[in-house]
């Protein structure tokens, strides 16, 4: 008590705390007791008694006072709660009486229990958190492989068309042909994609010890050494070709691998998800009741086959007698060709991150602008659509978190029923989606990124770091369990155990027997996810964030300390941090904070190379910041908040050299605006400079407006630099084109 009589405003000013009308300074949450006994009024001829009065300001958010009564009968405890109506309901105070007194009783029932352990929610709170917001009850063809779900479906529909690509189609039948021609082993299959830099690619070749690569002759002459036999499918196909077109035996059950698809690691180094047959047949028939997936929907493959996006597109469309639109590369890099795409393809239904889906939307807004509605088919009227139309009945967005007002131009557009937006969240370790959560325009109501409700066969807990559930309404992590997840990491069995645990709340519950575990006495498991989210009253999940430096840009799942772990390895970098910014558009980048070692000097270039060879390019950082050292808070640890924002004026080419003609002119303006770079010379590479493929289809919408010349975006992913891409725009310029990509033609049906 030596310095009770400090006045509040020099014990704010002293701790320098940041202030805000908003709150108070010092503390938002109150517990006081008070147990000095009250003297008792006395009054000459009168009785006096306290009386509560409800106070109409609040110095707190939330206050609870307990004041000890003495009695003649005994002591009790009395008090009330405060709370700030504008962030609290009265049912989550409610809510929040109850916990206090559950926890009360557990301390008297349980003294020498630790405070984490102790309970807090009631029993009925319990029974809706762990059955009646997970009824996972439902049932699948567990005996199949998807090989065989996909045979079943050739013999319904062997003459439809199941894949399209440009302007080449197989039917069911050729496309099972050819796959019984090559595949007999049932092994499961590592996609590798050719973009990756050479040595990621030599890690997962030898993680994953294959024993077969198939591949182009072109592709398989840039991999590095490796054990596997290669198969050309371009140039060895004659020969596979002899084989034999019929079913082979079926050699694998349900608990067989189907796919390892790698995914990045904190460690510096990918790592491969198990993924079994069980795991992706389930996923279709939880989902089936939802989306009613039929021989009538057309499918694109929009994303990459390292992506797990794509086995959700590729199987949705191939187990029920769809067609599955392969999308060219620089198409998907288009958002112009690719809408053409899903309009010229009648495309039914479009898995899409946010991101990508904002850039249709945009796309979309400037067609509006071309053709008047008039000229246009009527909503709903497929019979009526133009060359620009789409006839999507379901878009499905993942990968990650949606922003919901983005969506209201589109809504203004399409209303909400045709076609219908879903919002999906998942991950690779259970098999691609978890939640489901159908979107209507009254949720441009809220700013919340709900997710929804588990699919069937999952169940979501949201826990604690003790692993005790949390109430509705307050965040804790998200524990995955049912027939989704998957076995683990390949290779990695610590990182297995402490990911997939064992589930604190079926000790006793067992996985039915399956083909492999005849027995059915494996225990259930839980993925942690490490996503943040809480309950909403009515039972749906609110997406808050990761708790740790795993993030996801533009659909691709990057591990912060994969990155870190890298630039650290480099000899002339002392320490590092990476972390995610929003840009002045909104849109997320990576930025890379380093410290150099003392007596020597990093140029960003060199730093820019050395990552390219080690990382693919969603996963270099779009600019970097030299510091003298990085900011601490006051308990020594990396003060995040701290990090200044990269400067526009981020290091270039090596040699500036200013633009010589009009056209460099203004692509040095453009290039600034579109990367925020304050200098730009005509040597510099775009991707250098922070650029990627959705900044690129920016950059050509805004050389077509001052320009005005229709830019492939091939041109620019082939001619990086500057002045190669002026020098190829003034030859378009001379040829008088008005070509942006070559134009999708119809396809001759058979």
């Amino acid at each position: 008590y030596a310095n009770q009589d400090v006045p509040f405003e020099q014990v704010v000013d002293g701790l320098e705390i940041e202030r805000s009308l908003s709150y108070n300074p010092l503390f938002q949450v109150m517990f006081a007791l008070q147990n000095a006994p009250l003297n008792a009024l006395e009054l000459p001829n009168l009785k006096a008694q306290y009386l509560a009065v409800e106070n109409q300001r609040i110095k707190f958010d939330l206050s609870l006072v307990l004041e000890e009564i003495e009695t003649e009968k005994g002591a009790y405890l009395e008090g009330f709660w405060e709370y700030d109506s504008d962030l609290f309901t009265p049912e989550r105070i409610t809510r929040m009486v109850d916990h206090f007194q559950t926890l009360l009783k557990g301390i008297v029932a349980n003294p020498q229990q630790t405070v984490g352990e102790l309970p807090l929610l009631t029993e009925p709170e319990k029974q809706q958190l762990l059955v009646e917001w997970n009824q996972t009850q439902t049932s699948y063809p567990d005996h199949y492989c998807l090989h065989q779900l996909f045979e079943e479906q050739v013999k319904r529909t062997p003459d439809a068309v199941a894949v399209v690509y440009s302007d080449q189609q197989l039917t069911y039948n050729e496309l099972n042909c050819r796959a019984n021609q090559l595949a007999h082993y049932g092994g499961a299959y590592v996609p590798l994609d050719p973009e990756y830099p050479i040595e990621r690619l030599s890690f997962m070749l030898e993680d994953a010890q294959l024993s077969v690569l198939l591949t182009q002759q072109k592709l398989g002459e840039n991999l590095p050494q490796h054990q596997a036999s290669i198969i050309c499918l371009d140039t060895d196909w004659e020969k596979m070709a002899e084989n034999s077109q019929s079913n082979p035996e079926n050699r694998v059950t349900p608990d067989n691998l189907a796919y390892v698809i790698y995914t990045s690691g904190s460690t510096g180094k990918p790592k491969g998800v198990l993924v079994n047959h069980s795991n992706v047949v389930r996923l279709f028939a939880a989902t089936d009741a939802w989306y009613n997936f039929n021989s009538q929907d057309v499918w694109s493959l929009f994303h990459s086959y390292a992506f797990d996006f794509s086995v959700w597109e590729m199987w949705g469309a191939l187990l029920y007698g769809g067609r599955l639109v392969v999308v060219p590369y620089l198409v998907t890099r288009s958002p112009e060709a690719f809408y053409q795409l899903l309009c010229q393809e009648k495309v039914t239904i479009l898995n899409q991150t946010p991101t990508a889906f904002r850039q249709l939307i945009q796309v979309e807004e400037s067609l509006k602008e071309s053709f008047p509605p008039l000229s246009r088919g009527v909503r709903g009227d497929r019979s009526s659509t133009t060359d620009n139309d789409l006839s999507l009945r379901l878009v499905i967005f993942g990968g990650e978190a949606l922003e919901i007002n983005s969506l209201q131009p589109w809504f203004q557009r399409h209303g909400d029923q045709c076609p219908q937006l879903v919002n999906m969240y998942g991950i690779t370790e259970t098999t691609v989606h978890v939640t489901y959560r159908p979107l209507s325009m009254t949720d441009l109501d809220s700013t919340a990124s709900v997710i929804g409700r588990p699919i069937p066969d999952l169940k979501v807990y949201l826990l604690d770091q003790h692993l005790q559930l949390v109430p509705v309404g307050v965040p804790g992590e998200m524990y995955v369990g049912g027939a989704g997840v998957t076995k683990g990491y390949l290779n990695r069995p610590e990182l297995t155990t402490e990911r997939f645990i064992s589930s604190p709340f079926e000790k006793d519950e067992v996985i039915p027997p399956t083909p492999l575990n005849k027995g059915g006495n494996e225990p259930s498991k839980l993925y942690k996810t490490g996503d943040l989210a809480r309950y909403l009253p009515k039972g749906e999940l609110e997406y808050l964030g990761r708790i740790d430096n795993q993030v996801k840009i533009r659909g691709f799942r990057i591990e912060l300390g994969e990155i870190e772990a890298l630039l650290a390895s480099h000899p002339q970098i002392w320490e590092t941090v990476v972390i995610v910014r929003d840009d002045t558009t909104g849109d997320k980048r990576l930025v890379a904070y380093i410290v150099p070692q003392s007596e020597k000097t990093i140029t960003i270039n060199e730093i820019r190379q050395f990552l390219k060879a080690k990382l693919p390019g969603y996963m270099i950082p779009n600019a970097f910041v030299i510091l003298d050292t990085l900011p601490l808070t006051a308990n020594g640890k990396i003060d995040r908040r701290a990090l200044p924002p990269p400067e526009s004026s981020i290091e270039t080419s090596d040699k500036y050299v200013a633009p010589r003609n009009p056209i460099e002119d203004i692509l040095v303006t453009v290039w600034s605006e579109v990367l925020k770079v304050e200098k730009v010379g005509i040597n510099d590479n775009f991707f250098e400079l922070g650029g990627h493929s959705l900044l690129a289809t920016k950059l050509v919408a805004q050389i077509r407006d001052r320009l005005k010349v229709e830019l492939p975006l091939r041109q620019l992913f082939n001619s990086a630099t500057l002045a190669e891409l002026a020098q190829g725009i003034e030859q378009l310029k001379q040829q008088k084109s008005d070509t942006i990509v070559p134009t999708i033609l119809p396809r001759k049906r058979k």
